[in-house]
């Protein structure tokens, strides 16, 4: 007899619902580390050239990509629908936390596939304690993206390579690539790695995905290339960089320095276990032939995962700055937050391969993570944590009426049109109200000192050091007010660098 009983499912054990909840929950966490890092701060130049971008036309996009940021067109093409709904300042930063979160998920399941759901988890709680998770988490630009595009893409090729005749999980791996070279041209650097995992057996399928998955790298490369003089600003670079990478990858120094002494662990730890199925393999090869292959296989392909996570951590550095050096500078710490998923995994690798206690040293590892980068995480969420704090410039603007305003650089108009909430100084040089087509500038008059005429103060907004302006010569409008008959009567500068100096000028 059949009874209610006999036909419910069995309980699921503990350790199985862990397995199967784990991603979902640390994808969650990912989320929110990567969405509370707003904080306070207000949008930077970057992130106004987000807005910019998004806000024109389809054909005004594309205009725009034939001129400078092409290799972002991707991202820009999401935002001008995404932005539809709204362009505040958290509705902007929204996609870059969930990109977060879709990060953590497949590291999860990446480092269950590499070593234990374990290991998984306590990866992706160390990401979420990165500062520059915290930053790039709520950053209205497509770093956050190309990281989580990393990690599915490794996720992808572990499962392609598992099931080699499943064209889907090919099919699949292929569409990672593309998003990998769509999210940003620089986190292609990561791809080298998994050529460590080419083999006979599977390389007509790999090298097809790989190639076709490439196709937007080489579009947007050659898109980028021709548009080279707009990173003009990143100066020449040497292998002393490599010795800040630590801390740009975790976005704090201490905190960067001690995960990685734990990441080259962690690629011990996988090399070391794929040893040990070595000699489990040989050990019992005259009485089970069948198991020792599968044990040789698997120490195989533990030691080449080893490379292949080591390689997803150290090639990119290696590989920008080579570019850097043989085609033109290119080495922008922000480009290369594709390897903080890699720091973390390992660590993570590291703290789950201790023989006992691993969750009491996991816990311990967060947590102390998180005190010492303490300071870099306040430092994200201050109003000034992006580095250039338009609120705080409109604070110091004390107008009067028929004030004018002069900005350094014409693109900063964006910013002070996005936060002003009262009178604003007369826009004198203004002569459109739409940005250039080609940039994200604008159509400014030639004349100052006839725009000027009439006016006895002048503010001066310019994004640099006080000197950078006042002394160097490197900010025209400075000189230019100057020459109409004005000159310096207060000048305050935001603090962090580059930062933003605002000058009052008064008739002589």
């Amino acid at each position: 007899m059949t009874t209610a009983a006999t036909l419910a499912p069995p309980a699921r054990r503990p350790a199985e619902r862990f397995r199967t909840s784990s991603p979902w929950w640390m994808a969650l966490v990912g989320a929110v580390a990567g969405f509370s890092g707003t904080g306070s701060a207000t949008l930077n130049g970057d992130e106004l050239a987000t807005i910019s971008a998004a806000s024109r036309s389809l054909s005004g996009m594309i205009e725009l990509a034939r001129h400078i940021d092409g290799h972002f067109l991707p991202y820009y093409l999401f935002m001008h629908f995404w932005a539809k709904a709204g362009t505040s300042e958290l509705w902007l930063r929204l996609p870059s936390a969930l990109a977060i979160g879709v990060a953590a998920w497949f590291l999860v399941d990446l480092g269950r596939r590499l070593h234990s759901v374990r290991a998984g988890v306590i990866g992706a709680g160390i990401f979420a304690i990165l500062p520059s998770v915290s930053y790039y988490g709520a950053f209205a630009r497509s770093y956050a993206f190309a990281a989580a595009a990393v990690v599915l893409s490794f996720w992808a090729l572990h499962r392609a390579l598992e099931r080699p005749g499943a064209a889907r999980r090919w099919v699949l791996y292929g569409v990672a690539v593309a998003l990998v070279c769509s999210t940003h041209l620089f986190a292609v650097l990561v791809l080298p790695a998994q050529l460590l995992l080419l083999r006979r057996a599977v390389a007509v399928r790999m090298l097809g995905a790989l190639a076709v998955g490439c196709v937007p790298a080489a579009v947007l490369g050659l898109i980028g290339y021709g548009e080279r003089h707009a990173i003009s600003w990143i100066p020449e670079r040497g292998p002393e960089v490599w010795l800040k990478f630590p801390k740009m990858a975790a976005g704090a120094n201490t905190l960067g320095i001690v995960l990685f002494v734990m990441a080259l662990a962690g690629v011990a730890v996988l090399w070391r276990a794929s040893n040990q199925a070595d000699g489990a393999n040989h050990a019992d090869q005259a009485n089970q032939a069948d198991g020792a292959n599968q044990a040789e296989q698997a120490g195989k392909a533990g030691k080449v995962w080893a490379a292949v996570l080591a390689g997803w951590l150290v090639l990119p550095p290696v590989l920008l700055l080579a570019v850097s050096l043989l085609l033109t500078p290119a080495y922008v710490d922000r480009y290369l937050f594709v390897t903080a998923p890699a720091l973390a995994l390992l660590a993570g690798l590291a703290v789950a391969s201790l023989p006992r206690f691993q969750v009491v040293a996991a816990v311990l590892v967060v947590v102390a993570g998180f005190a010492l980068a303490f300071p870099e995480h306040a430092e994200v969420r201050e109003e000034d944590g992006r580095f250039e704090n338009i609120p705080w410039a409109l604070r110091v603007i004390k107008a009067e009426p028929e004030d004018a305003i002069v900005y350094g650089q014409s693109q900063l108009r964006a910013g002070f049109e996005y936060y002003a909430d009262s009178l604003m100084p007369v826009d004198v040089l203004l002569a459109g109200s739409a940005p250039d087509p080609d940039g994200f500038g604008y159509p400014e008059g030639s004349d100052v000192s006839g725009a000027l005429e009439g006016r006895e103060r002048v503010w001066v907004v310019w994004r640099g050091t006080k000197q950078s302006g006042l002394e160097g010569g490197s900010v025209a409008r400075v000189k230019e007010v100057e020459k109409a008959g004005f000159e310096l009567s207060l000048a305050k500068h935001s603090g962090n660098l580059p930062g933003l100096t605002v000058a009052l000028f008064t008739r002589r």
